[in-house]
């Protein structure tokens, strides 16, 4: 049968579906998706086939099966590639299956579960709702949090997690090694960190191409004059005490994207 399927060039595409198998159903679904003007491509559930797509694609779908273990290199590559990037995965297939993969993918990386047999129409509204809701502008935005002192990392993460897609890194290196893998629209750097100090680690961002023009805010604890002159060279956007608190944090970090905004 001819499914008379668009040819999507990886770039472009939005949704990707991935079956063990050439699956009738998982191939007609990118034609019932491009009816709702949505974008989607099939990938064999394998990291070859996966890897291209993964830069670009906002939502994996993927149908589940015997041939798709527990713990396989698959299941802990989409596992990866979704709480890394903030991607959405929907997952297809029986209770048992479903209750299979949770031991490889934990809640936060399910967007949605679809029991067999498949209501289509249900599916196409949660696709086309997802999109909707967290891409182009609507898109939540991404801020990653750079802190050796981990409670404190884990509590901003906490305050923020609502309102905006987290990252977290506890060093330099960790910080920059995230930002090549994923876009930030906005890093909360910690100012005294053993090894590489915050300073340090934004003049290593401003020295490269890819994450010079990333916005900075400097967290630390100290509120002296000497220390916010000794970096201002590098233009952070801002200077936050850690003692600031919940509400006030949330308070300047929409203020700085409204701003951003006009």
């Amino acid at each position: 049968m001819d499914f008379n399927i668009p040819e999507i060039k990886p770039e472009t595409c939005k949704v990707l579906i991935i079956s063990a198998s050439d699956s009738f159903l998982a191939k007609s679904l990118i034609t019932k998706l491009a009816g709702a003007d949505i974008k989607a491509v099939f990938a064999h559930a394998n990291i070859k086939e996966i890897d291209p797509y993964d830069e670009d694609m906002e939502l994996a779908i993927l149908f589940l099966s015997e041939e798709i273990e527990p713990g396989s290199e698959t299941l802990v590559y989409l596992k990866d590639t979704v709480l890394d990037r903030d991607r959405g995965l929907i997952l297809i297939g029986d209770a048992e299956q479903y209750e299979a993969v949770k031991k490889t993918l934990p809640d936060s990386a399910i967007t949605e579960w679809f029991e067999r047999p498949l209501d289509i129409d249900k599916l196409i509204n949660k696709v086309t709702s997802y999109l909707d809701e967290n891409t182009g502008e609507k898109r939540k935005k991404t801020v990653l949090i750079v802190d050796d002192d981990i409670t404190y990392m884990r509590t901003v993460y906490e305050w923020l997690k609502g309102s905006y897609h987290i990252g977290m890194a506890s060093n330099g290196v960790q910080a920059i090694s995230y930002l090549t893998r994923n876009k930030a629209d906005l890093v909360l750097l910690d100012y005294e960190m053993p090894i590489a100090n915050g300073p340090q680690v934004l003049s290593m961002l401003r020295n490269d191409s890819e994450t010079g023009q990333i916005p900075v805010m400097f967290l630390t604890g100290h509120g002296d004059k000497d220390s916010v002159l000794s970096v201002v060279g590098l233009s952070p956007v801002d200077y936050l005490l850690k003692t600031i608190d919940k509400d006030t944090l949330l308070k300047k970090l929409k203020d700085f994207f409204d701003k951003q905004g006009r």
